[in-house]
């Protein structure tokens, strides 16, 4: 079977165009890795749905390490999410409203421990990071998306691109790592753009 044409349909994504079927494959995944090395945001998305309008949104999200995602919530409407992960090792953070931190809330994606995934309900604050250069996730969440309502940012996280953002992804990272007893980070919050 032959891959159907991707298009570039964003500077941050990519798109499969295809009528009936397509596959995912090492090389996909290793473009998006790679593209997400090349972003200043370093990450990059892949979409397999239609379109905005299509009812469930299918991607893959290939996320550097350093690239800050916002604490975000999906509620109105409300939207439960689901990450699977394909390479790379991954963790994920939930927040309570205020932005406190729950560590067992702390989950790490990692084949190597058996933990392909997580699935997330509507209106829970949380933000994912890379700890390994190369993560790719395939995430499935409801569609429509619209840019309007997709997320609610936490109003007590650093916005993106901002001077906090890296400190607040550095210092959440080096908790992260501390309790599930990974080595350091090897990434600066001086040298990123978040």
């Amino acid at each position: 079977m032959d891959r159907p044409e991707i298009i570039r349909i964003s500077p941050v994504a990519t798109k499969s165009c295809h009528e009936t079927v397509t596959f995912i494959d090492r090389d996909l995944v290793q473009r998006k890795a790679h593209d997400a090395k090349r972003s200043p945001r370093k990450r990059e998305i892949h979409v397999f749905h239609s379109g905005d309008a299509d009812p469930l949104q299918r991607m893959l999200n290939a996320i550097q390490p350093g690239s800050y995602i916002r604490p975000h919530r999906h509620l109105d409407p409300p939207k439960s999410e689901s990450l699977i992960l394909l390479q790379g090792m991954l963790g994920y953070v939930s927040f309570g409203d205020e932005g406190s931190l729950d560590e067992k809330s702390f989950l790490l994606l990692d084949a190597g421990r058996g933990i392909y995934g997580c699935d997330i309900r509507p209106g829970v604050w949380h933000t994912i990071f890379a700890l390994v250069p190369d993560t790719v996730i395939f995430e499935v969440k409801p569609g429509p998306y619209s840019p309007a309502n997709d997320k609610d940012f936490a109003p007590w996280a650093p916005q993106e691109y901002s001077p906090e953002a890296a400190v607040f992804l550095a210092q959440l990272e080096d908790s992260f790592r501390r309790l599930w007893g990974l080595p350091p980070r090897l990434w600066s919050p001086s040298a990123t753009n978040s």
